[in-house]
This record gives structure tokens, sequence and C-alpha cells, in this order.
């Protein structure tokens, strides 16, 4: 009786509660949030830390905040490493989309990395049920993807898709709406970001945040040479004097600078395509690679998988959304749910 009264105040929801950003899904409605993972909270010298800020409020604060006050990522390479802090988190972006009602408590499809653990699995239901969450789904983010990327998962042919989020990189190979064979790599957005930070350490000498990195990867950052080559004024503290400066820096420099987790990300569909079976391989060679998540939009990824795997390769119309519109489309179909999902 209660859960039936609960569930006259909630929508269900999907979330793709990603390292970078948190996209919820609301069921009748669509997309309804997207907002960075990044908690601001104030801790003076105890074990008790109060939230301040969530989302786009508190990612303004990242290396800008005071003593006590600190703007935290909970998530980290696609899993929890902040329990207290996403929970609090998805309590947020819950009552945010229900209109901060208290009486709430919805059921969620959650996506996760297909490579992690089950004890980090548990940490992530566990997290949604103390937020609210009166039944949880966790779902593989790959299998979502194909999803929303709009891939005949259901069909006995094979579809390949790579997800590159903030924390990690998904390839897998699908059939019978189950991954087939699947590569789950720690390697995003934010090792980009970090490659660029140790780069110009080396480099130029010179100190930049993580916020600066990521300017520098989205405006002028290119996984793929293209004969066009565009610099960028970067603003920076000199590492001898402690001075700030500007220094230039060229896209070449960039994907130098990349050169690493880009490897990783190349060498994880080839070994996907190495393990898949000959006749979903087949269907591969003729429907090609569909690229989703946030590093899809990478300059010339495309390209450099193209080139790498001699397969078609494309982008997927939203690729920042793929996961949140899978995840969120299979609520609408309880057949679908129970076959791509797991129920805890």
């Amino acid at each position: 009786m209660l859960g039936r009264l609960w569930g006259l105040f909630s929508k269900d929801l999907a979330i793709d509660l990603g390292t970078a950003n948190t996209v919820v899904y609301l069921r009748g409605s669509g997309i309804v949030l997207r907002e960075p993972s990044v908690v601001a909270v104030y801790q003076n010298g105890g074990s008790v830390r109060q939230v301040l800020a969530v989302g786009d409020e508190a990612k303004r604060m990242l290396g800008r905040t005071p003593g006590g006050i600190q703007a935290i990522r909970p998530l980290k390479e696609g899993v929890i490493a902040d329990f207290e802090v996403t929970r609090a988190m998805l309590r947020y972006f819950i009552h945010r989309v229900h209109n901060r009602h208290r009486l709430v408590r919805p059921r969620m499809v959650i996506c996760i990395p297909s490579g992690i653990t089950p004890v980090e699995k548990r940490a992530v239901r566990e997290a949604a049920e103390s937020a609210g969450a009166r039944e949880v789904f966790l779902m593989d983010e790959p299998l979502a993807a194909a999803i929303g990327s709009g891939l005949p998962i259901t069909e006995p042919s094979g579809s390949m898709i790579v997800d590159i989020g903030g924390g990690t990189t998904e390839v897998a190979v699908i059939s019978l709406a189950g991954i087939v064979h699947a590569q789950s790599v720690r390697v995003g957005g934010d090792k980009f970001d970090d490659s660029i930070v140790q780069h110009i350490r080396r480099k130029f000498n010179m100190l930049v945040g993580e916020r600066t990195a990521e300017q520098i990867k989205i405006t002028i950052g290119n996984a793929y040479p293209n004969g066009a080559v565009h610099k960028m004024e970067v603003k920076g503290r000199d590492l001898v004097s402690g001075i700030p400066r500007t220094f230039v820096i060229s896209s070449d420099e960039v994907r130098e600078a990349m050169a690493d987790p880009l490897a990783a990300i190349v060498g994880a569909v080839r070994t996907t395509l190495e393990h898949t079976p000959p006749e979903l391989a087949g269907d591969i060679a003729e429907r090609g690679i569909v690229l989703a998540g946030g590093g899809a939009l990478m300059k010339n990824l495309d390209a450099l998988l193209r080139e790498e795997t001699g397969l078609p390769v494309t982008i997927t119309e939203d690729p920042l959304s793929a996961v949140a519109l899978g995840s969120g489309r299979v609520l609408d179909d309880m057949d679908l749910l129970r076959r791509t999902a797991l129920a805890l």
C-alpha cells in the first residue's frame, strides 16, 4: 500500500550517473536535467560535511574554494569514490526533477560501466536506495548507449558501440539484447585533461588547472592530423617563478599530449574486434562502429578509428544523451527492461 502511495507522487527515472556529468531522464518527459557530477561541501574540522551546492554551481567552484570548502567529484573512473557525497548528489537531483517534493520514491534505472566489480555495483545500488529509490535496476552503459543510438540490439545481428565518457570507455559488441563481448577501460575525458596538464607541466614548466585543460581539449584538441594546425593562448602559473603568465599551445602538441589515452581506446576497440565471433564480425564490417558519449565529440576521433580498423565509423546523433535516452526508453518497455537490466 505504501509503495503504491509513493508511486502516485513519483515518476520513474533513468540516470546516467557519469564521472563528469549526470543526466536524468524522467518518464513521460524525456531528459530533464544535465549537470556536472560535482558537489561543494563545507567541513569545519569535524567529520560532518554540509552540502553547499550541486551541479553547475558547484563546478564553478572547482579550484576556487577557500579553506573549509571543497568542490568534490564523487565519482572517479565511472565508480563511486565518495559514497556520502554521491548519495547527497542523487537525492538533490531526484528532488529537483520532482519539483522538490519530499514524498517521492521513484523506480530508477542507473547506468554503470560494464567492467565494474560486484562491490562497486552494490555501492551504486545502496546510494540510490538511500537517496530515495523504491526499486533499482542497473544497466550496462554500452547497452543503454546502443539503445539510445537507435541500434537494433534485439535482432540476431552484431552491433558495435564505443561509449567514451568522463571516466571510462566502454566498447561492446551487442546481439539479441545482450553483450557478446565488452572491454571497459578506465580512460575517458578526465584522462585526456590530465594528460594535457602533465604535458604542459613537462614542456612549458607551467601549471594549469583541470578546467583550463578541458577548455584546451574542447577548443583545439584533435585525435588525428588533418593538415590544419590551430593555436590557443593559455594562462597558467610559472612553476619556476610562481608568477602567472601566458603561453601558446598548438593542436599538434595537444594531440601529442593525448597520445596514450587515445592508444588505450584504440587498443580496446581492437581487442573487442578480435574476440567477436566471425558471423557478428561480418555484421560489424557492414554496419560499422558507432561512437557515443562526450568523448565522441573529440575532433577527428572517428577518423582515427577508421584509419586503425578499416571499418566505417559514425557518431550517433546526440552522443551526450545516448546513455540517458537508451535507459529512459527501457522504462516504457518492461520486457526490454527485464532483458537488459538487473533488478537488485
